[in-house]
């Protein structure tokens, strides 16, 4: 296994409920190192284009507005098989189907305020990360 880098966000949903340093301290205890986070307020504009893909879903415009309905924290991590390892502590997308101690489990609302997002695959990752930040605010 290779250190990869890989993109998180920890959403509107955990942001209002004072989550930020727990799910982060979680990241790090699965042996991710946080290398850039910043808190932003997400435009509409960046809710649709970072979601694009689901465009033609009919759940793309709850997305956007979810996404845009409080600050957000994203993230870029790195660490052994960042990607997987990213996943495996997030946990199943419906929190009902999520293992115990993910994060997921411990602090989604609802499939819907699931509290994070992470990157599918390595490639994903790459874009992600690049829609969010310049590669001088990468300072592992």
């Amino acid at each position: 296994m290779a250190i990869q880098r890989t993109f998180s966000i920890i959403k509107p949903d955990a942001t209002a409920r004072n989550q930020t340093g727990v799910i982060a301290a979680k990241l790090e205890e699965a042996g991710l190192r946080i290398i850039a986070s910043k808190r932003i307020r997400m435009s509409r504009e960046q809710a649709e284009g970072f979601y694009g893909v689901h465009k033609e879903r009919p759940f793309f415009g709850d997305l956007v507005a979810f996404m845009t309905s409080g600050p957000v924290v994203v993230q870029v991590l790195e660490g052994e098989d960042a990607v997987a390892k990213n996943r495996e502590v997030m946990g199943a997308t419906n929190p009902t189907e999520a293992a115990e101690g993910t994060i997921r489990k411990l602090f989604a609302e609802n499939i819907e305020r699931n509290s994070v997002h992470g990157s599918d695959a390595p490639e994903t990752a790459a874009e992600e990360i690049k829609f969010f930040f310049t590669d001088a605010e990468l300072v592992g």
